[in-house]
């Protein structure tokens, strides 16, 4: 394997003192030696996210000695992502993920150059923000991320190493058409429907697992700046922590892939959000007449003047214990097939979960059944606890 840099670049890198003590485990080695650490500090890494699998990334690829590294990121820190961004601590609750990625970062190697985009990875600024560097790693858990991070690494002929996490199953790969391999295309041609797949925060994720993932990407980052090894081109490789096994998938470039194939029609960035089915998040705005959509505002309203209608959670029961809107009966998503005749047609129901996602498919369930008066709590218990009650637990 070729390392991805130009031999000519590490004609005007030198390693310091200090450096050659800090990085001395790699110069002894064989596979890195000075010319390998030279290539890691003329290296840079855009990385997108620094929350469950860009802070492995962030730690090991600054402590590693890659000279420049990009953060992309727009939120600020949540005590639910304590759990797992170990980036940021209990002290920086509150702040921009990125500055409190940039100060431990900075702890870890202030040899490291950090650049800051304090700002979401979107059409109209990824290709500006991602051409000075070599590598394009993907940290996220959205799908329009995910296929636009694909399109800009493939437009600008950049490796783009992929990570997902999911409850205790993982996955990576690196996708490079420039290295003669497939992208995240020709693994998924289209996204899924819109609350098919439940993100991290609807379905859950060991604390644990991203570490992994995460420190798997770092890996390959660092396999492709030495040029040694075999990259997880053309391989997708699973993990399943309760199992304690990986599996490989082969992967093949798709030659009728609209954008790395052989006649390619995605030539520019697109509306990512808008190929992904999404549509910007409500706020606590009152849905038009006849709309199948009830903020939570109106929502409240209505149980104060006890109207007449069901209010059904369709959570699963662990989520139930954790926290209840008053009034609401439980029947989890995956009962409700099964439980129709606890529902009764003659009623208005309205329908909730965690943030809208699983209650639009209980809601599109029961339409095919031919139920009529349906409502979707937009932004579910979170929107409640945010708007309602913020006395609540968010979970």
């Amino acid at each position: 394997m070729q390392s991805i840099l130009d031999s000519q670049r590490l004609e005007a890198i030198a390693l310091t003192h200090e450096e050659i003590a800090r990085y001395s485990r790699h110069l002894i080695m064989p596979e890195v030696t000075i010319e390998g650490q030279k290539r890691l500090k003329a290296a840079a890494i855009l990385l997108i996210g620094s929350g469950g699998l860009g802070s492995p990334l962030g730690l090991y690829l600054a402590a590693a000695g890659v000279g420049r590294l990009g953060l992309v990121d727009f939120d600020v820190v949540d005590h639910s992502n304590l759990q797992r961004q170990i980036l940021h601590g209990t002290k920086d609750v509150g702040r921009p993920k990125i500055q409190s990625a940039a100060d431990r970062i900075r702890d870890v190697n202030p040899n490291v150059q950090l650049d800051l985009h304090e700002t979401r990875f979107a059409s109209a600024n990824a290709m500006r923000i991602a051409a000075n560097y070599d590598i394009i790693i993907d940290g996220t858990d959205n799908f329009p991320t995910r296929y636009l991070a694909n399109d800009v690494a493939v437009l600008l002929k950049k490796p783009n190493v992929y990570g997902s996490i999911f409850r205790f199953e993982g996955q990576a790969s690196v996708f490079a058409p420039c290295l003669g391999g497939p992208c995240y295309r020709c693994l998924y041609p289209e996204p899924p429907p819109p609350g098919l797949v439940p993100s991290c925060a609807e379905g859950g994720v060991l604390g644990v697992l991203p570490g992994i993932i995460g420190v798997i990407q770092a890996i390959e980052a660092v396999k492709l700046i030495l040029g040694q090894g075999e990259p997880l081109v053309g391989r997708l490789l699973l993990f399943d922590a309760l199992a304690m096994k990986f599996r490989e998938m082969k992967l093949r470039r798709n030659p009728r892939c609209p954008i790395c194939g052989e006649n390619p029609v995605i030539r520019e960035l697109v509306d990512y959000e808008q190929f992904c089915g999404l549509t910007p998040a409500a706020g606590p705005v009152a849905a038009p007449p006849g709309a199948e959509e009830i903020s939570v505002g109106d929502l409240k309203r209505r149980l104060d003047a006890k109207e007449d209608f069901d209010l059904i959670d369709v959570r699963d029961p662990h989520e139930w214990q954790i926290v209840r809107i008053p009034g609401a009966r439980l029947i989890p998503l995956g009962e409700l097939p099964d439980r129709l005749s606890e529902v009764n047609p003659g009623r208005e129901i309205v329908l909730h979960c965690k943030s809208g996602g699983r209650s639009g498919r209980a809601l599109k369930l029961l339409k095919e059944k031919g139920y009529k008066n349906l409502k979707n709590v937009t932004g579910g218990i979170l929107a409640w606890a945010t708007h309602v009650d913020p006395t609540m637990p968010k979970y």
